[in-house]
């Protein structure tokens, strides 16, 4: 597939002036400034397709915004090469917007005063979008997104996940061909985080809208994303598909066995008890070559067994063991 995002040894560099404390370190500063550099984006280098949807993922001040920042031509690069569609995205800016959308969590796009749909109509006289293509997009993201009730009320009476939802649907009226999301849910309760997701997932699988999202909620990768870029302290870690993180780490599934009465002190081959709660034995299975099966085997029929629970590790538990142990892996 053709990349439409490639960066090659990308960085950047802020200088941030020192400070002195005292009258003294004041004078110091106004006169003789120093500068601290601080380095939050560090020879990254990546190439996304037409179409993927990529989780972009690092704990705070690991470089996330400031990527997307490049990306979308907000930020020039210290060195190396990015190109968004072919271009240099700070370099072309007028003709870059035009083929993407943006959504920052914290900032607003939408008219506080006006209502939803004259921010939409603001919207398509600076994207100067045919009339016609308006109202099919308009149509189709109201019906996806749920908002034909509040479409004409102003955005200030709006909840934080109804002005969420017009957030996207705004970004997404001119129909480009990259959607940037930095920290969507951010705030949402879990009923607004399930409308966007699902709204989001359809839109990369039927529309083939490219999608980059920064998020700090975990779920948001695992049911929108199946590839992620990994950054710490601005450097890659990791970039692939999140099956063959799982695999890196290998499977650690949790079993839960629940008897009538507690049976004591159990004990089986390749499993790790971390819980016993008397009646209910959970335990941490160290191979996917560990069949339920063989465990009960095991176990034999001495025991008064009334349920068996096996689950996989969910992505948040991948994640946090990734970055406890990134020294390690990642070159994975």
């Amino acid at each position: 597939m053709t990349a439409i995002i490639a960066a090659s040894g990308v960085s950047k560099t802020f200088h941030q002036p020192k400070r002195f404390s005292g009258l003294g370190g004041a004078l110091k500063g106004l006169f003789n400034r120093e500068y601290t550099e601080i380095h939050a984006v560090a020879d990254i280098s990546f190439t996304i397709a037409a179409g993927e949807a990529v989780g972009y993922l690092g704990p705070n001040g690991a470089g996330k915004s400031t990527m997307i920042k490049m990306m979308t031509g907000i930020l020039v690069p210290s060195g190396g090469t990015l190109s968004v569609l072919g271009r240099a995205p700070h370099n072309h800016r007028m003709i870059n917007a035009a083929e993407i959308g943006v959504v920052f969590g914290q900032r607003s796009q939408l008219w506080w005063d006006l209502p939803v749909r004259d921010s939409f109509e603001v919207n398509r006289h600076i994207y100067d979008i045919p009339a016609a293509r308006y109202a099919d997009n308009l149509a189709y993201l109201s019906d996806m997104l749920a908002m034909g009730g509040y479409l004409d009320r102003p955005v200030r009476q709006l909840s934080l996940g109804q002005r969420m939802r017009a957030e996207i649907a705004m970004a997404l009226l001119h129909d480009p061909k990259i959607l940037f999301l930095d920290e969507p849910t951010i705030g949402l309760d879990v009923v607004a985080k399930d409308a966007v997701r699902k709204f989001l997932s359809k839109l990369n699988r039927e529309r083939g809208t490219t999608i980059i999202l920064t998020t700090h909620d975990l779920q948001d990768i695992e049911e929108i994303c199946p590839r992620l870029i990994m950054v710490d302290e601005g450097k890659l870690l990791f970039d692939g598909e999140v099956t063959r993180l799982r695999a890196a780490l290998g499977s650690r599934r949790r079993l839960t066995l629940t008897f009538g009465t507690d049976p004591g002190a159990i004990t089986l081959a390749g499993a790790q008890l971390v819980s016993d709660e008397g009646a209910a034995k959970h335990f941490l299975l160290d191979s996917e070559e560990i069949s339920i099966l063989n465990v009960l085997t095991e176990l034999g029929s001495g025991y008064d067994l009334s349920d068996v629970a096996l689950e996989e590790p969910d992505i948040e538990e991948v994640i946090r063991t990734f970055y406890q142990n990134k020294s390690k892996l990642a070159g994975a």
